[in-house]
């Protein structure tokens, strides 16, 4: 019995300890883990802004008055590009790396040249908006004669990419200067710059497939222009509600302004426009159900939009304009899948029975 006890004893005491052993080991394991997992740095991709944020200070301005720091407006003009170079692309094929890359370059020098000129003309106006008063020009830390010259480069390295096109598009691409340089004009005679805005910023709906195929026979470019038209005075007047209250102050005018409280029944008009017009060019260019799934997407996105904008705040104007890149890549994914999957339908012939 005692030699039973003080086995008994020995094992408990042996197993409390491998117990208190194996905690122990247990808890300098995880001290380990936390410690060296703390030796690791999260990698995070710096945004536009804090690129140009971190730029030579004799660079800086340029950047900020080309809005290199807010990217968004470079994304709203290249997606209809994309789709439009996409639509035209021959069944069954990706569309050309080598146009979407060219059109990328474009979008971005001449959203940047838009820029110049907007600011230009309404370097006074931006003086007395808390929101641009911090702009190079009206600022002073650029002078027009600086700005002028951007502006040629910028103009002379967006002649450059339109050239690498067929001289229809030349043609076509060059037409769109009057709209480039009359929208900043508009806003001061008219409620609706923003379809000013529209016709200009969506011209590469046209353009695109023009470069692609050559000539503007089809209805369907011209269908997806009225579409992005649309999608424009959706989101563009939007954004316009962040400035209302300075936009009455100085007499500038404005969607915003002329819709006031029915805004949002207005959305929802341009938003019903632009499916309705989308659906017409998948039914004229004969889209697969990738299409239409992606434009079911694009419709919920819109309809978000629409329901939880709060037209008073202006972060959240910002917030629900900043979305419409999303609607953008949705619908270049659908058209792409779409075009893909045409090939498998439209390529598959019917089998024979030879006698």
């Amino acid at each position: 019995m005692i030699l039973r006890y003080a086995i008994q004893r020995s094992s408990s005491s042996c197993i409390g300890l491998c117990s208190t052993s194996s905690f122990a080991n247990a808890t300098d394991y995880r001290k380990r883990r936390i410690s060296t997992s703390s030796k690791f740095n999260v990698v995070t991709i710096p945004t536009a802004a804090s690129l140009v944020a971190r730029s030579p200070p004799n660079i800086r301005p340029y950047l900020e008055l080309m809005r290199a720091d807010k990217p968004i407006g470079t994304w709203l003009l290249y997606w209809p590009c994309t789709w439009s170079i996409a639509i035209a692309a021959p069944a069954g094929q990706l569309p050309s790396l080598y146009m979407l890359s060219l059109f990328g370059a474009g979008a971005f020098l001449m959203r940047s040249a838009g820029c110049v000129i907007n600011d230009l003309w309404d370097k006074d106006f931006d003086r007395r908006v808390e929101r641009t008063k911090s702009r190079p020009l009206a600022c002073g830390s650029l002078s027009n004669k600086q700005a002028v010259g951007l502006l040629g480069g910028l103009l002379s390295a967006s002649l450059a990419i339109l050239l690498q096109l067929n001289w229809y598009s030349v043609a076509v691409g060059a037409s769109s200067m009057l709209l480039v340089v009359g929208y900043p004009l508009a806003k001061r005679y008219t409620y609706w710059p923003q379809f000013v805005l529209g016709l200009t910023f969506n011209w590469g709906a046209l353009l695109g497939w023009s470069a692609i195929r050559g000539d503007l026979a089809s209805p369907v470019p011209l269908l997806l222009y009225v579409a992005a038209l649309q999608w424009t005075l959706l989101y563009d007047t939007i954004y316009a509600h962040q400035d209302k209250a300075d936009d009455i102050m100085i007499g500038v005018k404005s969607t915003a302004l002329r819709l006031g409280d029915d805004t949002q029944k207005w959305l929802a008009a341009f938003g019903v426009g632009v499916v309705t017009s989308l659906s017409a060019v998948g039914f004229t260019s004969d889209q697969t159900w990738p299409y239409w799934l992606a434009l079911a997407g694009t419709s919920a996105q819109l309809a978000w939009q629409i329901g939880t904008v709060d037209i008073n705040n202006g972060t959240d104007c910002w917030k629900k304009f900043k979305s419409n890149s999303w609607m953008g890549v949705i619908l270049f994914a659908g058209i792409v899948a779409s075009t893909l999957l045409k090939e498998e339908t439209e390529g598959k012939k019917p089998e024979h029975n030879h006698i």
